[in-house]
């Protein structure tokens, strides 16, 4: 089977397309990436996109337009990957689109629930492909927290027989996924917390929209941690929470990170030591996670997402790992480190059409395995059902 797997995640600013190959008649599914693109979204799309998302206040019109004109950009990411990739939208078995999400509230006290905007009906008929979208809420509605959905890609494809690995994604929010050696069905994952959302939106702050993230982590290189900031924001009740838990924008969100530039500004510090105590919030705030969970080492540490570009935070969490934690990215392995949660619901919508959980429990906190995902039928949905 050929399946486009499409997502813009909590940073909102592209959406990841991959092209992958399933061979048929394989037990465990085996995903080849055959291309890989990141689409920007149009301009005014991202505007609207970016007041919604900072606010929380956009009225039904706005969540309804919102919602056709993503799924239209989504439409256009998957006919761009196909394109670069030589094939024709005909060739394609299935497309499985995450969607953006812009509300998952999961808190307790709280009504359980998310939102992922992207119009399935629209991907169908732009495209003429059966559509898998909307992953997350079949696993709330079965008691789970609807992330991380990452683990069946980490246990099922890139677990070792012999070595502990983490599976640490940095996209704006951070998770992992700890596979045992040996034994992924022990896997735990969950978001460890900001990954890169804290970071962009300082920068964006301070360079004024110019810059909307630290190319290479040159911005916090030039600055110096504060320690005193850096154990007040670690002790944020949210990473002493057990796993199974998640989190947000709606968390870590504009108000927070106000709040962390006023704290900042206080004791005199520059953008740059800003920067720098933010990035080692992250970077802390996993190498936490990673010293919780890994009970035998050395252990390897494998990193993905637009966290894994940026060389100052890689160097704080090597550190903050220590050597008997090997730390490498995702192309060490041989996968598109950029791409791995666009092959991951490439994953699910491939599990969901033939009729397999795609949660892992034991990770999102679900009362049992569900079939994750709602179908859309495209022009050959027909021939789907008998595959």
């Amino acid at each position: 089977m050929l399946i486009i797997g499409l997502i813009s995640g909590t940073s909102a600013d592209a959406i990841d397309a991959a092209l992958v190959r399933f061979p048929p008649d394989t037990a465990v599914p085996q995903p080849e990436v055959v291309a890989y693109c990141e689409q920007p979204y149009p301009a005014d799309v991202q505007q609207r996109l970016e007041r919604l998302l900072a606010d929380a206040a956009g009225g039904p019109a706005e969540i309804c337009e919102l919602h056709v004109l993503i799924g239209q950009a989504f439409a256009a990411a998957a006919h761009a990957v196909v394109a670069q990739a030589g094939y024709t939208m005909h060739q394609i078995d299935l497309i499985a689109s995450h969607g953006q999400t812009i509300y998952h509230q999961v808190q307790p006290g709280r009504v359980r629930s998310t939102l992922q905007l992207g119009a399935a009906a629209e991907i169908a008929e732009r495209t003429g492909c059966t559509v898998v979208s909307d992953f997350r809420s079949r696993d709330i509605a079965a008691g789970g927290e609807g992330a991380p959905l990452a683990p069946l890609l980490d246990t099922l494809v890139l677990a070792h027989p012999d070595r502990d690995r983490v599976l640490v994604n940095i996209g704006g929010i951070a998770n992992l996924t700890y596979v045992p050696a040996g034994d992924p069905a022990a896997a735990i994952a969950f978001d460890t917390g900001p990954g890169n959302t804290l970071i962009d939106g300082a920068v964006r702050r301070f360079s004024q929209g110019v810059d909307w993230f630290d190319r290479n982590g040159t911005l916090a290189a030039a600055g110096k941690v504060d320690d005193d900031l850096l154990r007040q924001w670690l002790a944020d009740p949210y990473y002493a929470r057990p796993a199974p838990k998640s989190t947000g924008r709606e968390q870590f969100d504009r108000s927070y990170l106000a709040a962390c530039i006023a704290a900042g500004q206080a004791r005199g510090l520059s953008p740059a030591d800003l920067v720098a105590t933010l990035t080692a919030v992250t970077a802390q705030s996993i190498a936490m996670a990673c010293r919780q969970l890994v009970p035998r080492l050395p252990a390897e540490a494998i990193v993905s997402g637009g966290g894994a570009h940026n060389a100052t935070l890689l160097r704080m969490l090597a550190a903050a790992l220590g050597s008997a934690v090997q730390l490498q990215r995702l192309e060490s392995l041989g996968w598109p480190g950029d791409a791995k949660e666009a092959i991951l619901f490439a994953l699910l919508g491939y599990m969901t059409i033939h009729g397999r959980p795609g949660n892992l429990p034991g990770c999102t906190g679900a009362r049992y395995p569900v079939v994750l995902g709602s179908i859309t039928p495209g022009k050959q949905f027909g021939s789907l059902l008998y595959r």
